[in-house]
């Protein structure tokens, strides 16, 4: 049970995040975006840093969860960050959060508590991974974010007249980088399950050993790959991304490297019909007003759409 609630307040903390990075990022200029002059007008920002401080309290409430449960079954729990920020950002724009809304948020909920049902998930086999596993583990998730990247600055950053940024440009570039942003995160939540397994054998043992270091490298990624899908475009095409690819790579760690037993069998139709309604949810969320525009909200100067909320 511990494990769940800290899962659930990671989520909380993230959905916080989400709001306060999203409003620093609509005044950075899009011609910023992924370069380290993007990170200093950020650093200018006072919003930005609360919005660190939330997501740094995520990660530590994360890792807590990990410390005790599986990550087949901390990492699902974040999805619940997505109806989280809906009813944050209904209070902080002040829009009132209807059915359109509830409905989606409470589908989500019950594909959650399915799909956790179904996996039943269990303790994994051997208590560390040998080199080659996390070899080629890291390596194949490495190359599946720097395909996302290459495929998000390869794509089309033009409107159909080719006078700037096209909105339908901006949003392939702002999918595929939350994409690549959430496979970054379940990477660091895989190297976070591997610090809390070298935590239990000392304190020396965290820094004398590389995970922690991996660890903080991933999670420095993910979050410069967030702060580009965040300023490149809608809310509507990074928000599926970032809500999904995470606990999706983080269940196959879970399965495919640390050997952590799930459901088979009939199961498999249950599983993946649950995590039909989830997605389902994410869409029908991602589309809500309430996450796609700020309530009467005016362009800022770098923005050529309305400022919106992640």
């Amino acid at each position: 049970m511990l494990t769940y609630v800290l899962a659930v307040l990671a989520a909380c903390s993230n959905a916080v995040s989400s709001v306060l990075q999203r409003k620093a990022n609509k005044r950075v200029p899009q011609s910023e975006n992924m370069s380290l002059r993007q990170i200093w007008t950020l650093l200018h920002q006072p919003v930005w840093f609360g919005g660190i401080a939330a997501i740094t309290a995520g990660f530590l409430l994360q890792a807590t969860a990990l410390g005790t449960g599986q990550l087949s079954v901390v990492e699902p729990v974040l999805v619940l960050e997505l109806p989280f920020t809906l009813i944050l950002a209904s209070r902080v724009f002040r829009q009132r959060l209807g059915p359109a809304g509830w409905l989606p948020a409470g589908a989500m909920t019950a594909g959650l508590a399915g799909l956790l049902y179904f996996l039943a998930p269990s303790t994994g086999g051997p208590p560390r991974v040998h080199w080659y596993g996390w070899l080629a583990g890291v390596g194949g998730n490495l190359l599946l974010v720097g395909f996302l990247v290459l495929l998000a600055r390869r794509g089309s950053f033009r409107n159909d007249r080719g006078q700037g940024p096209g909105r339908r440009g901006g949003s392939f570039r702002a999918a595929m980088l939350a994409v690549a942003a959430g496979s970054t995160f379940g990477l660091t939540a895989a190297l976070m399950k591997a610090m809390t397994r070298t935590l239990a054998e000392g304190l020396g043992h965290l820094f004398t050993d590389w995970p922690i270091y991996a660890m903080v490298a991933a999670g420095v990624l993910g979050m410069f790959l967030t702060q580009a899908a965040l300023n490149a475009g809608q809310l509507i095409a990074a928000q599926p991304g970032l809500t999904l690819s995470d606990p999706l790579i983080s269940v196959l760690w879970g399965v495919l490297v640390f050997h952590e037993q799930v459901r088979q069998g009939w199961f498999i139709l249950g599983e993946v019909l649950s995590a039909g309604v989830i997605v389902a949810g994410v869409v029908m969320l991602a589309h809500s007003p309430l996450l796609a525009d700020d309530a009467g909200a005016k362009p800022e100067r770098s923005q050529e759409e309305p400022a919106t909320v992640r």
